[in-house]
Order: structure tokens, then sequence, then C-alpha cells
């Protein structure tokens, strides 16, 4: 495998700046200055590498959905037992703890889904990210339940997931430690066990 360019290196030097000052300051307060600092480089080599914050934070958004997508497959993929099973390790993926957990990354999610609001190209690039992640999140829903109810199902189970990233980030220490992922399987279970009764009726 060949090695990154110096180039790349440094860009992801930046990027990785940018999550740690994101998950301790917010966006707003993320300097160019501190961005370099928390990457190790002068202010000089951010703007060389990047022609704006906004460039920046365009990266982090494809680099975090890069992360996660490669967790969730990677637990998908190891799961043994069915269908259920799977919406479960989808659900681990996004919020069990473990070596593998990353607040910080969570934390820059969220401020992400903050800068959707207010910026139209952080949205497009977050609602991209979204809806993938739900479509994929719908197709393993429906092999339980059937497409009809799939999206319904999909998208409260999806809400609650990133509520529970907003919850962990803004008021840290509010979730009992470690309960976040066995809460949404259970809920899952309800709301799966719910659409199967009702196909049958």
């Amino acid at each position: 495998m060949a090695r990154p360019s110096n180039t790349e290196e440094r860009r992801q030097q930046i990027v990785e700046g940018l999550l740690r000052v994101m998950a301790e300051r917010g966006y707003e307060r993320a300097s160019i200055s501190e961005i370099a600092k928390a990457a190790g480089l002068s202010p000089g080599l951010v703007h060389y590498h990047f022609t704006e914050k906004q460039e920046i934070l365009l990266t982090l958004v494809e680099q975090l959905a890069g992360r996660v997508r490669e967790r969730v497959k990677a637990r998908v993929e190891r799961v043994r037992g069915g269908a259920r099973a799977q919406v479960d390790a989808f659900l681990d993926a996004y919020l069990a703890t473990g070596d593998d957990a990353d607040p910080a990354s969570v934390a820059a999610w969220v401020t992400i889904s903050a800068e959707a609001v207010r910026q139209p190209e952080v949205r497009a690039a977050y609602e991209k990210v979204v809806r993938a992640d739900l479509e994929f999140l719908e197709e393993l829903v429906a092999t339980v339940i059937g497409r009809r109810r799939s999206r319904a199902v999909a998208a409260g189970l999806f809400a609650a997931v990133q509520g529970y990233f907003v919850l962990a980030s803004a008021a840290p220490g509010l979730i009992p430690p470690g309960s976040a992922a066995s809460t949404m399987k259970r809920m899952a279970a309800g709301l799966l066990d719910a659409a199967d009764a009702s196909e049958g009726t």
C-alpha cells in the first residue's frame, strides 16, 4: 500500500484538528488558529490546504460518515441470527460503547447537524449522509417486517439514535452510562413486534 502524500497527511491533520476543536467548543468558536494549534501546524498551512473553514467541515462530514459506515458494515456482517440481529447490530454500531467508541466524533456530529440548519452546503452534505444511513436501516427493518411499514419504523429508530447523540453531547451524564444501545434494541424489538402484529390483523 502506498504511503499517503505529505498533502494528504497535512489535510488529515487539519480535519482531525477541526474535529477536536469542534468537540470542545463548537464550530463557531473553531477559528483557523485554533484548528491549526490542535493540528500541530501553522495557520498558514491550514490556509494552504483548505480555502475556507467550511471546506474543512465538509471534509469532516465525509470522513465521519465513512467511519460510521465501516463500523456498521463490520458489525452487521459479523452477525449470526437473522434480520432482527442485524437491526440490533446497526444500533450497536451507532450507540454501543467499547474500544471503538468515539465521543469526540459524536460531539462533532451534533455540531454538524446544527450547522446543517444554518449552512445550505452543510445541509446538503449532512442530508446525503443521513439519507443513506436511514435507507440502509430501512432495508434491514424491511427484512423483518416487510416494506409497508419499514420507513416509519426505521425513521423512528434513527431519530432516537440522533436524539441520544444530542443528549450525550449537550447534557453529559444525563443518560446512564452504557444504556443507550440496550434501550434502543428494546425499543426496536417493541416496534418490530408491533409492526408484525398489525400486519397479521
